[in-house]
């Protein structure tokens, strides 16, 4: 019987380069610390490092046939673009809490800006899951489907806790006296 694959088949290139792009990003938006292309070339470099462990992860637990391989890959490349889209509106939500949070500025409005953003985007992300599950399970078989989902959510997982653990958190400002 098959083991379930752990979080720990994912490599240590991949723990080290989340900690510190969250580390980077987060430094950035604190007043005189990196610049934009800095930390643009660095998300570029660890976003390589993702997409390599992951395929190596794929292929690990997958284990495709040749005729599977044919048909998985395509439609993972087209995968990885649109998440790389949902990506960037993320790193932008993320920016611009932080910067919010070391200057000062988050307000209740901008907070719920923000919250409602958040939740879209999070749900993009899902959307995307749902309509590449779907089409795998066309391509291939919903078995094939359901271990690229089980990858996906655990990379996932893994890489929005190493983030969240980085991230100031929201603090309460108490109201004005009038």
């Amino acid at each position: 019987m098959k083991q379930p694959v752990p979080l720990a088949a994912i490599s240590a290139s991949l723990v080290a380069g989340v900690l510190l792009a969250s580390n980077l990003l987060l430094a950035q938006e604190k007043p005189g610390d990196g610049s934009d292309d800095e930390v643009r070339t660095y998300i570029e470099m660890l976003r390589s490092d993702v997409n390599t462990t992951k395929i190596r992860t794929l292929n690990e637990v997958m284990k495709l046939t040749g005729p599977e391989a044919e048909k998985f890959w395509p439609v993972y490349r087209r995968y990885e673009q649109e998440l790389g889209e949902v990506s960037n509106r993320k790193l932008g939500l993320i920016r611009e809490f932080t910067s919010r949070h070391f200057e000062g500025t988050l307000n209740d409005q901008s907070a719920k800006n923000l919250a409602e953003r958040w939740l879209k985007n999070t749900q993009e992300r899902l959307n995307l899951w749902k309509k590449y599950h779907r089409q795998l399970s066309k391509a291939i078989s919903p078995v094939r489907a359901a271990q690229f989902l089980q990858v996906e959510h655990q990379i996932a997982l893994f890489v929005d806790l190493n983030i969240a653990a980085e991230m100031p958190a929201v603090e309460a400002k108490a109201p004005s006296r009038p």
